[in-house]
């Protein structure tokens, strides 16, 4: 399928797309600093840049929009056009995201990962919820955890 804008178009539309303080790590991090749980941001020197960074806990949150992590959702549906570039650019994204995890659990963190569909879409949860789940994770000793969207049926 074509595209149906022109590719200046499409192209000035993708290169505004942030990936750093996007909306949900805004709204990870607000839920957070109510609870009064401080951080860092954006893990410079860690795999990955993680999005958030709780060294007293030796935790991290990514949170990850689910097209650009290729999460299989109601977010998420494999572009109709450049199928070739898309597919390799998001491939190697769960690639990376699957090295980074690696090392960042071989160094002893532990590792959250927010989905964009918990929080947005027909999938999402309260956010009140979301921000609860991740509190209880971080104050556990659970290794990894996801946080998704519910089961659309």
């Amino acid at each position: 399928m074509v595209d149906v804008v022109p590719v200046h178009v499409r192209s000035r539309m993708m290169s505004g797309i942030r990936g750093k303080n996007t909306r949900p790590e805004l709204l990870i991090r607000k839920g957070l600093f109510a609870l009064g749980l401080r951080y860092r941001v954006h893990g410079k020197g860690l795999a990955g840049r993680p999005d958030i960074v709780l060294p007293m806990y030796k935790a991290l949150i990514f949170v990850n929009g689910c097209f650009w992590h290729g999460h299989e959702c109601p977010l998420f549906k494999w572009p109709s056009s450049n199928i070739d570039f898309w597919k390799t650019k998001i491939l190697r994204n769960r690639e990376l995201d699957e090295i980074n995890s690696g090392i960042l659990k071989k160094q002893g963190w532990r590792i959250l990962t927010v989905w964009e569909c918990a929080l947005k879409g027909p999938s999402k949860r309260s956010f009140e919820e979301v921000i609860r789940v991740t509190a209880n994770w971080i104050d556990g000793t659970t290794k990894s955890r996801e946080v998704k969207g519910r089961k659309v049926r």
